[in-house]
C-alpha cells in the first residue's frame, strides 16, 4: 500500500528532473532551472501587478524622474548584454510611497523602489548600487532557481508526508512543520547567501559599466549598517551581514574601478539629480 502510494510522487520527481534545465549563471555557477523565460516573465508580471495593487504608487514627479534616470542608465542594452545577452527587454519602473527601506526587481523587466530607501541611499551612485544588485538577481535567473527549488521541495514534502503516515511515525506533524519551514513557492522568496553574493558581483559590474562609482556600494552598505539599529531595514533582513558584504565589495573594487574608468572615458556618466 505504502509503495503504491509513493510511486506517483517518485515518478513526478523523475519528470521534474527530466524537464529541468542545467544552466550556468553569469558568474559561472551551476543552476537547475525548471521554468522557461516566458514562464518567468509571466510570474514576474503577475507578481508586479499584485504589488502595485497592494502598495501606494508614488506620484511625486521629481522622485519618479530621479529613480527612472538611474534605472535607464543601468538597463541600457549594451550593459545588460555584457552580463547576459538575452536580457534586452524594456524595464518598467515604479516608485512606491512607503517608509520601507527596500527595492526589488522581477523577471520580465520590472523594478520597484520604495521611497524609504532614498533616506539611506543618499546619492545616485548609492541608489544605483541597490538597484544594480536587484537587477542582478534577474540577470542571474535567481527567481527561476528559487521557484524550481520550491517545486522540488514541495514534491519531496508530499513523499515525506506519505512515508511518515504509512510508517505511523510519532510526532509526524512536528516533523512536517520543520520540513515545511521556508518551503513555500513564490517569486519573492528570500534569496540565499550565495545568490545575494552573486548579485553583489553582478550589480557592482553593472553600475560601473553604467558610469556609477562602484565605491558607493561600500558606502551604501555602511549606511545600511548604521540605519539598522534594533530593527534592520527590510533590505537587510534576508541579506548577508553588513560587515561581510562590505569586505567582499571592498575586495572587488579594483576590477569594478577599471570598468568605471572605462565608462567615464567613453562619456558614460548619468546626470541623475537627487530630488530637492
Amino acid at each position: 500500500m505504502g509503495a503504491s502510494m509513493l510511486r506517483p510522487f517518485i515518478m513526478a520527481l523523475a519528470v521534474f528532473g527530466l524537464t529541468a534545465c542545467t544552466a550556468h549563471s553569469p558568474t559561472g555557477r551551476g543552476q537547475m532551472l525548471m521554468y522557461s523565460p516566458d514562464d518567468m516573465r509571466q510570474m514576474g508580471a503577475q507578481s508586479f501587478a499584485q504589488i502595485k495593487q497592494q502598495e501606494t504608487v508614488s506620484t511625486n514627479r521629481q522622485i519618479n524622474t530621479y529613480v527612472r534616470c538611474i534605472a535607464d542608465a543601468l538597463t541600457q542594452p549594451q550593459h545588460l548584454a555584457a552580463i547576459d545577452p538575452q536580457q534586452v527587454e524594456a524595464w518598467e519602473v515604479v516608485v512606491f510611497e512607503s517608509e520601507q527601506v527596500n527595492a526589488f526587481a522581477l523577471p520580465g523587466g520590472h523594478i520597484g523602489v520604495y521611497t524609504g530607501l532614498l533616506e539611506v541611499a543618499q546619492t545616485p551612485d548609492q541608489l544605483a548600487a541597490v538597484m544594480g544588485h536587484e537587477i542582478g538577481h534577474v540577470l542571474a535567473d535567481h527567481g527561476n532557481e528559487q521557484v524550481s527549488r520550491g517545486q522540488m521541495t514541495n514534491a519531496g514534502l508530499q513523499i515525506a508526508q506519505i512515508a511518515l503516515g504509512a510508517s505511523g511515525t510519532a510526532n509526524s506533524d512536528m516533523i512536517m512543520a520543520g520540513l515545511g519551514l521556508g518551503a513555500q513557492v513564490g517569486i519573492l522568496l528570500p534569496f540565499g547567501r550565495e545568490q545575494e553574493s552573486e548579485s553583489d558581483v553582478i550589480g557592482l559590474e553593472l553600475m560601473a559599466r553604467a558610469g556609477f562609482d562602484p565605491a558607493a556600494a561600500v558606502t551604501l552598505w555602511q549606511n545600511m549598517a548604521k540605519a539598522s539599529g534594533s530593527a534592520p531595514p527590510e533590505l537587510l533582513s534576508t541579506h548577508p551581514s553588513s560587515q561581510s558584504r562590505i569586505a567582499d565589495l571592498q575586495s572587488r573594487q579594483g576590477a569594478a574601478g577599471q570598468l568605471y574608468n572605462q565608462a567615464k572615458a567613453s562619456g558614460q556618466r548619468p546626470n541623475c539629480r537627487v530630488p530637492g
